[in-house]
């Protein structure tokens, strides 16, 4: 029987937030670019690639398929009054085939990581 959860962190960016969801809403173009040691390119498989309930596979520099998502959630508000930053609070619904698979936090960690990573792709263009 398999057995789902949900993953989620919340990330303090420099970056504003209407940059950083721009960025993050184009992410199909954007990401193979600004972060090509992670994606080769992200293939639509349903929806329009930027609204929710889009399904994507993700696929890393060497044509290896990453990832699968369906039902990408990322919710983004400004924590602080200044508009010069912003928090992101992403997760991420799970199915395990098992109870004995460890939760996916490794899908966490490279979440974390992009948004770091956007956040200093973003403050160099500034």
């Amino acid at each position: 029987m398999a057995c789902t959860g949900k993953l989620e962190v919340e990330i303090d960016l420099k970056s504003p937030a209407d940059k950083v969801w721009s960025t993050i809403r184009d992410s199909t173009t954007i990401f193979p670019i600004a972060l090509s040691h992670d994606y080769k390119s992200i293939e639509v498989l349903e929806g329009d690639g930027k609204s929710p309930g889009t399904s994507v596979s993700l696929f890393m520099p060497k044509g290896l398929l990453l990832l699968r998502c369906r039902k990408r959630e990322l919710n983004r508000w400004t924590k602080r009054k200044r508009r010069d930053s912003s928090l992101i609070k992403w997760s991420c619904d799970f199915e395990k085939a098992s109870e004995d698979i460890p939760d996916p936090s490794i899908i966490k960690d490279f979440a974390v990581k992009n948004f770091v990573e956007i956040d200093d792709y973003l403050q160099t263009k500034a």
